[in-house]
């Protein structure tokens, strides 16, 4: 039993390395957000920009006459960022400017004097949030894109940080023309959604590359956690195993290691797709929402139900089994692009699905206390404390925690903050499980 101890120990001790380590990470900062607005090298293009919804090619060319077109301007406030990642300098898209219910092509266009940019060896930092692909036109040539433009339909991909050298022969230009060309999926259409969000910069090349690292490092803070939380799921699953291999009775734990593995990898897929350039929004819909969700869900259910070692009601495995494969079904049928006309039926479905999952497991935590009493009290807090992460929307309902903090200017779920306490309150549960059975 003392090998056992000694197992939740090191695993808990490790778990705690990963988690400070973590938050020490998120605190630290190679240069500032003031630090980058004060460089005198870089000059953020705020504009205002020349703006029009629809789609020409003839707007890229440099001496296209662009002065009927509206002004967008892209100057965000002092301190401002996005309230997913923590992006620096985020504003709202076009659909709070006028073009609420737009969706498809829409053109930026800029003129900038040549003898007004610092420096010879010059270079751009495109938007690091932008709805949902680029083009990137410099006086009508392509310079770059996020996002592929090969179909008829741009392929969508995460919007990354990205930094493109001017060409030489455009240096020698007495102006320069800078053009965006942006598509919008009608699938993002929603309040601020819509273009352009953060204003790109031009400037000397080295203060741009400090510009773009500042900028990667601001995504990769923002995912981070997605890539530490499932170590950390994995060290417990491995815990378990150990432990349930070596009880005796042997106790089973496949369905609960199953259900650590799964959240851990709807997790990091979060991460996988936000910086490598592997996974497009499509497949991205599926593997996330439509198969890893519902797997979850349903595997903790069926965790908690082998945890609290509730053999009746003998019918709730098939009702698990039944609702997830429902809810994968519908998921997958609420994809806007799967079923344009008729998702948000199906999203309704599925909603009203997961709600059930949610009552179940409501069920099956009170069952779990019922059965186990105050013996195994930690257990039905970690049972708990996984409902809260599991159901954001509706945890969100009930307006009692906020759904996203900010530490370090860094964007953290609710969920995220409760995973960790589950893990803690596992180690827990375990410490003074072996301590029961050493002290009988």
């Amino acid at each position: 039993m003392k090998k056992k101890l000694l197992l939740c120990y090191l695993m808990l001790f490790i778990t705690l390395l990963l988690v400070a380590g973590t938050f020490i990470y998120l605190s630290y900062s190679s240069t500032t957000e003031e630090t980058l607005r004060s460089d005198k090298n870089l000059i953020t293009l705020n504009g205002p920009w020349k703006f029009i919804a629809r789609d020409n090619m003839q707007y890229a060319e440099s001496n296209y006459d662009d002065s009927q077109w509206e002004n967008m301007d892209l100057t965000a406030p002092t301190g401002v960022h996005d309230d997913d990642v923590g992006l620096s300098g985020f504003i709202p898209g076009w659909t709070a400017k006028g073009h609420s219910n737009y969706s498809g092509y829409a053109w930026y266009r800029l003129k900038i004097a040549r003898d007004s940019l610092p420096g010879n060896n010059l270079a751009f930092a495109a938007p690091p949030a932008v709805d949902d692909a680029y083009q990137l036109f410099i006086n009508g040539s392509l310079v770059g894109s996020a996002g592929d433009f090969s179909g008829t339909v741009p392929i969508v991909y995460s919007i990354q940080p990205r930094m493109f050298l001017l060409p030489e022969n455009v240096k020698k230009e007495k102006d320069i023309t800078i053009a965006f060309r942006v598509w919008m999926s009608s699938a993002s259409l929603g309040d601020g959604a819509g273009g352009i969000h953060i204003a790109p910069t031009i400037g000397e090349k080295t203060h741009i590359g400090k510009k773009y690292r500042f900028q990667w490092e601001q995504i990769i803070k923002g995912y981070i956690v997605e890539v530490v939380w499932p170590v950390i799921f994995i060290l417990l699953a491995i815990t378990l195993f150990l432990l349930s291999r070596g009880s005796n009775p042997t106790q089973s734990c496949k369905w609960f290691i199953a259900a650590l593995i799964l959240l851990g990898l709807m997790r990091l897929n979060q991460a996988v797709y936000s910086w490598f350039y592997i996974e497009n929004n499509h497949q991205y819909d599926i593997v996330g929402p439509a198969i890893l969700r519902p797997l979850v869900l349903g595997s903790w259910l069926m965790g908690w139900r082998e945890w609290f070692n509730l053999h009746n009601p003998k019918w709730l495995p098939k009702i698990i089994a039944l609702l997830a494969l429902l809810f994968m079904v519908a998921q997958l049928l609420a994809i806007s692009w799967i079923s344009p006309s008729i998702y948000t039926y199906f999203q309704t479905i599925a909603d009203y699905i997961r709600l059930l999952l949610l009552a179940l497991m409501l069920f099956i935590i009170f069952q779990g206390m019922r059965k186990q009493g105050m013996k195994d009290l930690l257990a039905s807090a970690a049972a708990l404390l996984m409902l809260i992460a599991l159901f954001p929307q509706e945890i969100s309902y009930l307006h009692i925690i906020p759904g996203i903090w900010f530490p370090y200017g860094v964007g953290v779920s609710r969920g995220q903050f409760f995973y960790v306490a589950f893990v803690f309150v596992m180690y827990a549960v375990l410490i003074q499980k072996n301590k029961k059975v050493k002290s009988a």
